[in-house]
Parts: C-alpha cells; sequence; structure tokens
C-alpha cells in the first residue's frame, strides 16, 4: 500500500480561496526553524478581479480580542508578513518549493497557487496561560496563523466571508545531546551548632519527557544538632511573561509531602519520584501549558530554549522547570527552612523523521466544531462539504 500523507483544508464561506497544508505544526530547532508553506485554491469568477493575498502572523494576546482599557488593547502582533499570491508576482514553478506542495498543485490544477514564508530566529513557540474554569474570554497566549482573503489591496479590510483563517504552532523539541546530569546543594550553619547541615539534589539527567517520571535523588546530612521535619519534594513551573512587564508565575505541578524525618546526628538517602502531568492541574489557573489546536489535546508546556543572542524581551512568554527539595531545621530557638533547587528541562522528543516523498494525498477538511474557540466564530469557515 502506497503511503499517505494528510493535507489540511479549510475553505471561505463563499468559497472564492481555500487554504491547504501538508502540516500545522512548525519546528524550531533553534539554528533554523521549519519554513510555512501551502496552496492556495481560488475560483476566479468570485474573486472578482480582486487580489488574493496570504498573510503569516505572531500574535501575542491577554484576554478578549475586544478588550481595551485606557487606549490599550491588550494584543500585540509580534510578527507579520504578507504575500500576493493572486496575481502571481513570479513563475509558478519558481514559487514551489516542497514535493507535498507540488503533489498539491497537480491535484488541484491551474486555479492553485503556492505560497512560502521563512520564520525569523527570535519568534516564541506557541504556549498559553491556562484560564481558570470560570474564566470568560480569551486566555494569554501566544498564537501562530495563516490568513488567506481577497482584497483589492493588502492594507484594505478583508470581508469575512472571503477569508480562510488556519491555526498553526510553533513549537520545539528536546536537543539530541543534553549537558551532564544536574545537581544541587547546600550547607546550612546554625547558631549553637558544631556541625551543619548538608543536602544534596540529583537528578538522572537534564532532559525529560512529557509523562515521563522523574526520579530525585535526595541525600540529607544532618550533622547539626537540629532536627530535620517536614521534607518535602515538588517540580515547580516558572513562567516569565516578558512582553509586557515581567511578570512571573511559579507554580508547583508535582508534589510530594513526605512523612520523613531526619533526626539531629544522622542522614537520609532516599529517591522520590514526581510525574508533572497537566492532568492533575487542569482546574488550576496560570499553569502554562503548551499551544493547541481545538480538536487536540495538550500538556504542559515545553520548556523554552532562547538562543544567546536573542533578546528574550520579543519572546513573549519564557517557560522553565526545576525540583526544589525543601525542610525544616527544628531547633531550641525557632525552626528554618532550608531548600535546594535542581533546573531540567521537559520537552517532547523528536518524533522519528517523516518521507516527503508521499504517492497518494488524504485532505482532511476543518468543521466549525475543530476550530471553535481557537479563532472567532464569525471568522471560521465551513469546510467543502
Amino acid at each position: 500500500m502506497s503511503p499517505k500523507h494528510v493535507i489540511y483544508k479549510k475553505l471561505s464561506r463563499d468559497k472564492s480561496v481555500g487554504v491547504y497544508m501538508g502540516k500545522r505544526d512548525f519546528v524550531d530547532h533553534c539554528d533554523f526553524v521549519d519554513p510555512v508553506d501551502g496552496v492556495v485554491l481560488i475560483d476566479p469568477e468570485l474573486v472578482k478581479g480582486k487580489k488574493v493575498y496570504v498573510m503569516l502572523s505572531c500574535t501575542f494576546r491577554y484576554g478578549k480580542d475586544d478588550m481595551d482599557v485606557l487606549g490599550i488593547a491588550f494584543r500585540r502582533d509580534i510578527f507579520l508578513c504578507t504575500r500576493q499570491v493572486y496575481p502571481p508576482l513570479q513563475d509558478k514553478e519558481r514559487s514551489i518549493h516542497t514535493k507535498v506542495q507540488e503533489k498539491i498543485l497537480r491535484k488541484l490544477g491551474d486555479n492553485a497557487y503556492p505560497f512560502f514564508f521563512e520564520f525569523p530566529d527570535n519568534l516564541p513557540c506557541s504556549v498559553a496561560l491556562q484560564p481558570a474554569p470560570t474564566d470568560p474570554g480569551k486566555r494569554c497566549a501566544v498564537e501562530f496563523e495563516v490568513k488567506a482573503f481577497c482584497a483589492e489591496n493588502q492594507d484594505e479590510k478583508a470581508q469575512k466571508r472571503s477569508t480562510v483563517r488556519l491555526a498553526i504552532r510553533k513549537i520545539q523539541y528536546a536537543p539530541d545531546k543534553g549537558s551532564a546530569a544536574p545537581m544541587g546543594e547546600t550547607t546550612c550553619e546554625f547558631v549553637m551548632s558544631d556541625k551543619p547541615l548538608h543536602m544534596r539534589v540529583t537528578l538522572e539527567k537534564e532532559t525529560y519527557y512529557h509523562g515521563e517520571e522523574i526520579n530525585v535523588s535526595v541525600e540529607i546530612d544532618n550533622s547539626s544538632n537540629r532536627n530535620v521535619k517536614d521534607v518535602s519534594v515538588s517540580v515547580e513551573q516558572i513562567t516569565n511573561v516578558v512582553l509586557y512587564s515581567n511578570d512571573k508565575y511559579i507554580s508547583p505541578v508535582a508534589y510530594e509531602d513526605t512523612m520523613d524525618t531526619v533526626p539531629a546526628g544522622t542522614s537520609l538517602k532516599k529517591v522520590y519520584s514526581l510525574c508533572p502531568l497537566l492532568s492533575s492541574n487542569r482546574e488550576r489557573h496560570g499553569i502554562a501549558v503548551d499551544g493547541k489546536l481545538k480538536h487536540e489535546d495538550t500538556n504542559l508546556a515545553s520548556s523554552s530554549i532562547v538562543k544567546d543572542e536573542v533578546l528574550k524581551e520579543i519572546l513573549g512568554m519564557l517557560v522553565a522547570y526545576r525540583v526544589v527539595l525543601k525542610c525544616n531545621a527544628a531547633g531550641v530557638v525557632g525552626s528554618s527552612e532550608v531548600a535546594v533547587e535542581v533546573p531540567f528541562k521537559l520537552m517532547h522528543p523528536k518524533p522519528d523523521p517523516g518521507d516527503d516523498d508521499t504517492t497518494d494525498l488524504v485532505f482532511e477538511e476543518f468543521k466549525r466544531s475543530y476550530l471553535k474557540g481557537i479563532i472567532g466564530d464569525d471568522d471560521e469557515s465551513p469546510a467543502e462539504p
């Protein structure tokens, strides 16, 4: 049986314009980003002499689209790029960049035109803050979109019935090579104690995959005269919203509150297992999640990998993780909290490379139920019957 390649398609309400794409996830490899390519199908009779444009956009949203406070809209376009596809500005053959594009064009005929965009290397990945269950409206998110529309010129406001909007995602996968296994330790000296308290936390590796259990090796050498109690181990997600202001959200996404104690003059060596999952945090406001398409589930946001020369202020939201060991050292004159933090990465593994030389194309139509909530209801286009 010949291999299949699913092609995503969506038509405008008046069916004057349709967008066909071979994928909706585009990978940031740090040194380059997968280009965005596809095909626009037009109906010359319905276009009525207008031009057809395709726009790639990256938008940071905070609240509803129509929210405006003191003249400040809670929406910022981080990146916009518009290309005219009809009438074509260059020979169609020179505009074809992939084999999938070539096959779609061959299947759709003479009224299909290719488009191609390259991401700049300083754009954030698709990520969102999870709203509260009772919080209406649009959530805080970095979103990407491909939009095709008919207009006299690219600055003219396009009519919604002649517009197609298709949500896409920019994602990152775990690097091929990780650094050494991370470790953190601290030594605390107390008043009226000749010897210190020493704590060490070690992880097995730097990068973990979503859904993978994290084994945390804990060593507590309590040579002090204080009793250590209330030992807890957690995984914290740190989200920095850096576009408007340096808001920081620190949320435990996995937690174990143990009954372990380390009396004065004793030690403890133990391995704790934690598994940070979105399923355990769905009702919590402010948890960062990977951007999603409406008909798919998502997961906790992946760790952000940023190139050294890129300004973090334009990246929207940055996500990091750390393991935290906490305990209380109780003495005669009170107690002191002691903590050790160890950063790590939480990401998806790289999938096996696919075969671009497919022979059969399978077209998947987008219906209202698929995209409801990702783009506004007024802008949704019904799929071709």
